[in-house]
């Protein structure tokens, strides 16, 4: 038997139960609570058969569990103690997690990640907020591995990368012929899921027809496939992420905030690798383990100045295209500007020098000019397709995503622009 019983008074004392203990204000218990209204001898807990037992001993303010008054009852993980205005909970320690899966070398956010222990046991929803490149589906992976569902699928489903019907029928499923292409019956993420954690890629690109039925199938734990008319109840834990800002996409009408009310039970803002910088090293040493390269100390200093805007994506990469230009090499300093993205190194690095920032002025002088030709190619795409952001991302080949990350950088405002003079553009 291992389990703890833990006083709720803010103090942590915790006590251990192998076979049996009574709490009362006698001294002689082994669990002792000198407190009014609890008696000499309360209630006594014991091991019997590999389970754990509460009795109270006919006192007159009673024993509860839960909130129930018990003469005896069986304890579990979790169940809450009353006797007379104490508070006790019941640990199973061997439920109980040490760590989580992750860590980090930056104390905020590896008290952060340790708080996914419980988390990740829990069925509640999870919010995952951050930067693209963070390692959002990375940290979905492991909330799964360190759940009660590690045993069963953890299926992922982007929801920026689909049309609106194609998205519903990933989600839902489908019965055959319900739209072209649909030559049999196929099952949704949320029935291949069943008993495991579904994890919703870029949520804040999610069609808004399709937003109040995805609250609908969490909040009653039913799907319906597309083209059938049979009701599918559901087993899932829904772990969400997007890197946009989904307060503001309510505030334009993008987003249901009843849907981001259900999906924000717990949220979690996962930092950018520049906010993070104490792990650098680590994920370098990986990567480069990983791809059979080394780099130098000085080279390890002059990308630890860089900004990262791609977060550990962007790093990945890069070692990525170490390893490919310069294979079997030990990266120097003076590998590290053609290994960096020309377009990135238009970004000052931090920490430079007075000559290195002129250059990197020039550089930004550069780079004014690409973002006006970048602005006016978006716009003039907005006006041939009327406005209709899908199929201007489809043309400029990227995700609807980015796009929407440029109409915010470049001030457009899509609902603004004048369509009936677009042949005129």
């Amino acid at each position: 038997m291992n389990y703890q019983i833990e006083l709720m008074d803010g103090s942590a004392k915790k006590w251990s139960i192998s076979q049996s203990a009574t709490i009362g204000a006698d001294e002689t218990c082994q669990i002792q609570i000198p407190q009014t209204g609890i008696q000499e001898r309360h209630c006594r807990i014991e091991a019997r058969e590999n389970k754990l037992f509460i009795k109270d001993l006919r006192t007159e303010g009673g024993t509860f569990v839960n909130g129930a008054r018990i003469l005896e009852a069986e304890l579990n993980d979790g169940d809450w103690i009353s006797v007379g205005p104490v508070d006790f909970v019941v640990h199973d320690m061997k439920k109980i997690k040490k760590n989580f899966t992750l860590s980090s070398k930056c104390s905020e956010w590896n008290q952060t990640l340790q708080s996914l222990v419980h988390v990740s046991q829990s069925d509640h929803s999870v919010l995952l907020l951050g930067p693209s490149g963070t390692g959002k589906d990375i940290l979905a992976k492991n909330i799964h591995e360190n759940s009660n569902r590690k045993n069963q699928p953890l299926l992922s489903v982007n929801c920026s990368a689909l049309t609106e019907t194609l998205v519903e029928s990933e989600l839902f499923g489908h019965m055959k012929g319900s739209f072209t292409g649909a030559i049999s019956d196929r099952k949704g993420a949320f029935e291949a899921a069943r008993g495991g954690t579904l994890f919703l890629d870029e949520i804040g690109d999610l069609p808004y027809p399709l937003q109040a039925k995805l609250l609908r199938a969490i909040e009653n734990a039913e799907i319906r496939p597309v083209g059938s008319d049979k009701i599918i109840k559901t087993d899932v834990r829904i772990v969400a992420a997007t890197h946009q800002n989904l307060l503001q996409k309510i505030r334009e009408g993008q987003f249901r905030a009843d849907l981001y009310y259900r999906l924000n039970i717990i949220t979690i803002e996962v930092p950018s690798l520049h906010q993070r910088m104490d792990d650098f090293e680590d994920f370098l040493y990986q990567f480069a383990k990983e791809s059979r390269i080394g780099f130098s100390y000085l080279a390890i200093q002059k990308l630890k100045k860089y900004s990262w805007p791609g977060n550990i994506r962007e790093l990945k990469n890069l070692i990525a295209r170490a390893a490919t230009l310069f294979p079997k090499c030990y990266i120097q300093e003076s590998h590290v500007d053609q290994l960096l993205n020309r377009h990135d190194l238009s970004v000052p690095d931090r920490n430079l020098s007075p000559e290195e920032n002129f250059g990197a002025q020039n550089s930004t002088a550069t780079l004014s000019v690409i973002k006006e030709i970048e602005k006016q190619m978006i716009l003039k795409r907005l006006h041939a397709n009327n406005g209709s952001q899908k199929n201007t991302a489809r043309d400029l080949g990227m995700p609807k995503s980015t796009l929407h990350d440029k109409l915010k950088t470049y001030g457009i405002d899509v609902k603004k622009i004048n369509y009936a003079n677009s042949l005129n553009f």
